[in-house]
């Protein structure tokens, strides 16, 4: 048994991506039309599996858990999606955008000042992680998406909350809403139970 609750704000739409892979039970959602869908998607690619998979890292890492295979750093991927803070002159709201859509970035080919402020969370389902229709489409978008929501859960101070399980048949991932922040494991009644259950017949035996 997993746990399944959804994270908050932007952090859904990581632990989704994540969770594509169920170690499991062997399937991995990216390897179907629908499933590469719902991150805007349109063919699959090695570089979302590369971001999965380097995300995936960084939440056994917040566990205090070791990389489960070699990985590109995260840093190193979202190095290539900039962002910054992007103030709509009309209304004074602010966005963080991709840098080359930012106002003022109309000499390499950005959008009009206030354009990005605006576009930044307009329409985005961060529940489901889904984009909406109109959103741009690929790898590309798929990993500002992702520098979006880690930039906005740092500020909220609920990155290092989302973890990947320490199972190594499991690593899900999940928010961990225990008081302390110390949670190891998807759930205690499964991979929790199960490690413990080895840990006392390693002892015994």
């Amino acid at each position: 048994m997993v746990d399944r609750a959804p994270a908050p704000g932007g952090l859904e739409l990581v632990r989704a991506l994540v969770n594509t892979l169920d170690l499991r039970a062997g399937t991995d959602s990216l390897d179907t039309p629908p499933g590469r869908a719902d991150f805007g998607l349109t063919e699959d690619t090695a570089a979302a599996r590369e971001l999965r998979e380097s995300l995936r890292a960084a939440l056994l890492a917040h566990a205090g858990h070791p990389p489960h295979r070699p990985v590109t750093p995260l840093g190193t991927l979202l190095a290539a999606a900039p962002l910054v803070v992007a103030v709509d002159p009309a209304d004074g709201s602010a966005a963080l955008v991709p840098a080359e859509a930012a106002p003022g970035a109309g000499a390499r080919g950005g959008a009009a000042p206030g354009a990005g402020a605006r576009a930044a969370g307009e329409g985005r389902d961060t529940v489901r992680g889904t984009p909406p229709a109109d959103a741009p489409a690929g790898e590309g978008a798929l990993l500002v998406r992702v520098a979006e929501a880690v930039a906005g859960a740092l500020v909220e101070g609920t990155w290092t909350r989302l973890k990947a399980c320490e199972a190594d048949d499991c690593h899900w991932a999940y928010y961990d809403r225990s008081p302390a922040g110390r949670g190891r494991w998807c759930s205690m009644r499964g991979c929790g139970s199960r490690a413990k259950m080895r840990r006392y017949r390693a002892k015994e035996g």
